[in-house]
């Protein structure tokens, strides 16, 4: 198949890679100077999460404009449609990363993001209330992607001064954090079980608690009793599915292994968060713990991704 025949088959998922290397990027801001680095490691990254983020831009647009028929093909697929706002939460994740080095551009970082996830939001909540085609089997983690998402507008949006607003956000994500959460317990419990390329979603899980810790305390600007149930529910959860490693290892690689990256970036930093409201040195190595685990599997996750890409193993036409 030669490269315009792939473009056609370019993967609207292909933008969780960049929020995994986001979710790095900000690890390392606020992990690197607890290691007591000189060398600002978070600034680079965020260089090489900004250049990916912009190549899978053009890519997709590219593809958008040649090949619509396909985009629409998504978004009126039960599972990938799911996927389009993760290039809202990249916008969003990249003004966070970017809100100590130069306010101005992670303001319009900020209001781009925001706006559009918003659109996103009403658009997929629109799809489910109206659906015709959507099946139990349809259901999985990746559902939390659009309404969730919302909390992460508060990390950057309370800072740059925009607390109402960013208030509404996170009203929106916590409480269909709530409700997808009970759906798709529901899903995995009592019907079958998630096929092997959906499986590394269930790291997703984990987003939505830990990423409301962070957004909450921002919020508050504190630690409460909400606040300690936030974290210890997605520690919880990383533990449990930490502790099935070898099911998820035995895996097939796909593109979906990206589900494990942003979700254990945002317990590394809600970890670090917990050590700075808590002052207990258990979070440091914790987190610690967590962030060398992270760039552990970045590094590998970026490895079989160039191997897969290089086989032609993605951006082909699924069996």
């Amino acid at each position: 198949m030669n490269g315009a025949g792939r473009l056609e088959h370019f993967p609207i998922s292909f933008f969780a890679l960049a929020m995994g290397l986001a979710g790095l990027t900000i690890a390392w801001e606020k992990g690197g100077p607890s290691l007591g680095l000189t060398l600002p490691v978070g600034h680079y990254l965020l260089g090489v999460t900004a250049a990916a983020f912009t190549v899978l831009l053009v890519l997709y647009a590219s593809k958008a404009l040649r090949y619509g028929a396909a985009v629409r093909a998504e978004f009126r697929h039960p599972v990938k449609l799911h996927f389009f706002p993760t290039i809202s939460i990249s916008l969003v994740l990249l003004a966070i990363a970017g809100l100590s080095l130069h306010r101005p551009s992670a303001l319009v970082l900020w209001v781009l993001g925001s706006s559009l996830h918003l659109v996103f939001t009403l658009y997929v909540v629109n799809v489910w209330i109206h659906h015709s085609h959507f099946e139990i089997h349809h259901m999985n983690p990746a559902w939390f992607i659009p309404v969730v998402g919302n909390v992460l507008v508060p990390i950057a949006g309370v800072p740059l001064g925009y607390t109402e607003i960013s208030w509404l956000f996170f009203s929106i994500g916590i409480v269909f954090w709530l409700v997808l959460f009970t759906i798709i317990f529901n899903r995995v419990l009592f019907h079958h079980p998630l096929p092997d390329r959906l499986m590394p979603t269930l790291f997703i899980l984990i987003a939505p608690p830990a990423v409301g810790f962070i957004a909450y305390t921002k919020l508050t600007g504190g630690l409460d009793p909400f606040g300690r149930i936030l974290y210890y529910a997605a520690l919880f959860l990383t533990v449990l599915l930490l502790s099935q490693a070898r099911r998820f290892l035995r895996l097939p690689f796909f593109l979906s292994w990206w589900a494990y990256s942003f979700p254990l970036a945002a317990i590394a930093i809600a970890t670090m968060r917990m050590a700075e409201l808590t002052g207990r040195t258990a979070f440091d190595y914790l987190s610690l713990a967590f962030l060398a685990l992270l760039s552990a599997l970045i590094a590998y996750l970026l490895y079989r991704t160039s191997l897969a890409i290089h086989r032609r193993g993605v951006c082909v036409p699924e069996q």
